[in-house]
């Protein structure tokens, strides 16, 4: 396995070991001793719930966060490809403002890894995609908040124009309106 260190601490890109052949391929997408070897899920987390969800292409979902049970998230994309972001929404972090965005997809088989404290959201660039995530916490539906996908401060290059949101995600306000103890 790969681990790829990016411009945002402890968010990091993980190529697995693919193996490949006429029938098709086997990889591993964890395997607990490597993963914490690689800091993945972090000191102290553990993997407590699993997701899956499937959207169709254009569908953006975030950008999304918990202020308590900050869930960190090892992502991929099983079927299809998503164009996924990490963003530094904590005004005390030298990182604050900065975001990183990755394709996954089902031909690359890269995950990323988001630890707890971060805002995550992706898009779907394929015609459908299943999306997996590990969870390092429970969500817990009276924390959930989030940010505006197209906030302006944070500036994020999405591939896509019009995107199709949930009425939620259609709701969720500019970085600028959520005062300090709001962010993680």
């Amino acid at each position: 396995m790969r681990v790829i260190e990016t411009k945002l601490p402890g968010v990091l890109i993980i190529e697995p070991k693919v193996f490949g052949d006429a029938r098709g391929f086997f990889l591993e997408t964890f395997q607990k001793e490597r993963y914490i070897d690689a800091g993945i899920p972090g000191e102290g987390l553990e993997f407590v719930q699993d997701n899956h969800s499937r959207s169709s292409k254009g569908v953006l979902r975030g950008l999304h966060f918990q202020l308590e049970n900050s869930q960190g998230k090892l992502v991929s994309a099983g079927t299809g490809a998503v164009f996924d972001v990490a963003a530094d929404v904590n005004p005390d972090s030298p990182t604050f403002k900065k975001w990183i965005g990755v394709e996954l997809t089902e031909k690359n088989h890269r995950q990323l890894w988001i630890p707890p404290g971060y805002a995550h959201g992706f898009c779907v660039l394929s015609e459908i995609a299943d999306f997996q995530y590990k969870c390092t916490a429970l969500y817990h539906p009276e924390s959930d908040s989030g940010i505006a996908w197209d906030d302006s401060e944070l500036a994020i290059d999405w591939p896509l124009e019009n995107p199709q949101l949930s009425e939620k995600d259609r709701s969720l306000p500019a970085l600028s309106e959520v005062k300090r103890d709001q962010l993680p």
